[in-house]
């Protein structure tokens, strides 16, 4: 295990999922209570409650292990009997997975961050298996498709993400890994009022003319064939902040782990990456501009 890692405390995890799925489950239609099935529908439910299930999942994902079977056999079994004393086998475990997939959804979007005025956006590839072995990939046959990025090719889904300048998640989207990083760009961005800044990737007049007309400027460096423009001072700086965004998706990958090459279901897949952004959502030291006197909407000319 990673000493390093940043470990949730398991108590308070499991309040705030708790908390959360107590108040939303009274406004379903119908209460998820039953096991999730194919065919006829089963008659018992599971000994682990819901609220269970999505705690031990995003546990996973700031406990340090690379694989979820020996975090579940290693510490949740061994260790975590007292705080849960219905754990299932992890066989069982791994068949309830879906059945949290509907909550994680939910419970991400009341741990996204707010809107601050300054807005960094990019796009991460995720692999799902390793390039030699995709003409015999099945699990995600046709969802996946070969992609292109900055250090090759590879053949999977990518991620965008859209983050605040304290580093917080404040949109994101998965798309097919061929997928022009400018298209999920505008639902994203939809409720954002500000300044953007992204890479060349995004560089559009038409997609700059329609963020600028909804109260969004977006601001990127050129590419070598355009005009030079004039740049405030501030919004150069600022510029150069970016990387803070890459540094979000390095501890996405590498701490919280959303990505692997051993999903055997598409719902499992769905569930690991939920739970690694929700992990991340509760990381005390996220990349920011810590600059906490920053007046984000409105930046003063004098200072620079």
């Amino acid at each position: 295990m990673t000493s390093s890692v940043y470990r949730l405390d398991l108590t308070t995890l499991f309040c705030d999922i708790d908390d959360f799925w107590n108040e939303y489950e009274c406004y379903c239609d119908r209460p998820i209570k039953r096991l999730p099935y194919s065919g006829k529908a089963k008659q018992y439910r599971s000994k682990l409650s819901l609220s269970e299930v999505m705690t031990i999942v995003v546990a996973f994902h700031s406990s340090g292990y690379r694989t979820f079977k020996d975090f579940y056999v290693r510490q949740v079994l061994a260790d975590w009997q007292d705080d849960f004393p219905n754990l299932v086998s992890y066989n069982r475990f791994v068949e309830l997975m879906p059945w949290s997939l509907f909550g994680l959804v939910h419970f991400l979007k009341t741990r996204m961050g707010q809107m601050s005025g300054i807005s960094f956006v990019d796009s991460t590839p995720l692999e799902v298996c390793h390039p030699k072995r995709a003409h015999a990939h099945k699990t995600f046959k046709p969802l996946a498709v070969w992609g292109k990025c900055s250090v090759g090719w590879y053949f999977g889904f990518k991620l965008h993400i859209v983050i605040n300048d304290s580093g917080e998640l404040i949109a994101l989207a998965l798309t097919p890994a061929n997928t022009d990083d400018r298209k999920p760009i505008r639902e994203m961005t939809k409720d954002l009022l500000g300044k953007l800044f992204g890479d060349r990737g995004y560089v559009s007049q038409a997609l700059f003319e329609e963020l600028f007309e909804r109260g969004l400027t977006f601001i990127s460096k050129r590419k070598k064939k355009m005009k030079n423009t004039l740049v405030k001072l501030k919004d150069k700086i600022l510029l150069r902040k970016r990387a803070i965004i890459e540094s979000v998706n390095d501890q996405l990958k590498n701490i919280c782990q959303i990505e692997h090459s051993r999903h055997r279901s598409r719902f499992n897949f769905l569930v690991n990456l939920l739970a690694g952004l929700i992990a991340y959502s509760y990381h005390p030291k996220k990349p920011s501009l810590q600059q906490p006197n920053f007046d984000r909407l409105a930046l003063p000319e004098a200072i620079y």
